[in-house]
């Protein structure tokens, strides 16, 4: 694991070297073309003005211009994304006290995890009807029993029109999960080659999620293919991380596994 750092460090002080040989080149290219500027109307070399470069001289580009994006309404309509008020609107109409008091989050608490909010698709008859009402489906997980759970909200009606309950499906994670799942790790003894790989990118020791930039991955249990601790990784819900180091390497960890719904890691046999 510390060689796979090692090149990469590599790689990254190869850039850097080039960045300041493109900067030094920048600078003796554009340099002669200012230096005798004074603001009043002369040249770099003593004419007038004209906006045009000189020969020889790169020519003064403008500066760019944000735009910024349309103000957004706080209700759309037929096909368009959810609005922000819409998402916290069907969000609050999902998640009813009962639901949220039974629900367990990643980190153990009180409420399900939130996964995604998204616009529903129109059902078989209403694709043409440009009159189908607008709903949302909602998506939370559940770490007290492993369920996935889809709720639809009528966004003009403003209440709850089917529920789905489902175990052993494992949508795409959260960052919510990819950080609780860095976090055990962390703290975990079979987190010392992560830990370790950390210090020799940057000298610092690794305390917290935030000092990395994480990706995971759904991790399903295969007969045969992992440790007995592991075997119910599909049922539960476990993760393979990729962290990166903010402004830094990759560091391999893919052969340790996070099972959240147990909080515990196992390693994968490298061979």
């Amino acid at each position: 694991m510390r060689e796979t750092v090692h090149r990469h460090l590599g790689k990254v002080v190869a850039g850097a070297a080039i960045a300041v040989a493109a900067t030094a080149v920048m600078i003796g290219i554009t340099l002669p073309g200012t230096a005798g500027a004074q603001g009043t109307g002369g040249g770099a070399t003593g004419g007038p003005s004209t906006g045009q470069a000189a020969p020889g001289q790169a020519a003064a580009v403008a500066p760019g211009v944000v735009e910024q994006p349309p103000a957004q309404g706080a209700q759309g309509k037929g096909s368009d994304p959810l609005t922000d008020v819409e998402i916290a609107r069907v969000e609050r109409i999902a998640l009813d006290r009962q639901q949220f008091g039974a629900a367990q989050n990643v980190e153990g608490e009180r409420g399900p995890q939130r996964l995604t909010v998204d616009l529903a698709e129109p059902d078989a008859g209403e694709v043409d009807d440009p009159a189908a009402p607008r709903r949302a489906d909602v998506t939370f997980y559940d770490y007290r029993d492993d369920t996935l759970v889809t709720r639809t909200v009528d966004l003009a009606a403003g209440k709850v029109v089917r529920t789905g309950v489902q175990h052993g499906v494992q949508p795409p994670l959260s960052r919510a999960e990819n950080a609780e799942a860095a976090r055990l790790l962390i703290a975990d003894p079979l987190g010392a080659g992560l830990r370790a790989d950390y210090r020799d990118a940057t000298g610092r020791d690794l305390t917290s999620p935030d000092q990395l930039l994480l990706n995971g991955a759904v991790y399903r249990a295969a007969p045969g293919a992992q440790p007995a601790a592991l075997d119910k990784c599909g049922e539960h819900r476990c993760v393979r991380l990729f962290p990166k180091v903010v402004n830094g390497p990759w560091i391999d960890a893919r052969y340790l596994v996070v099972d959240l719904s147990a909080g515990r890691i196992a390693a994968l046999d490298r061979g």
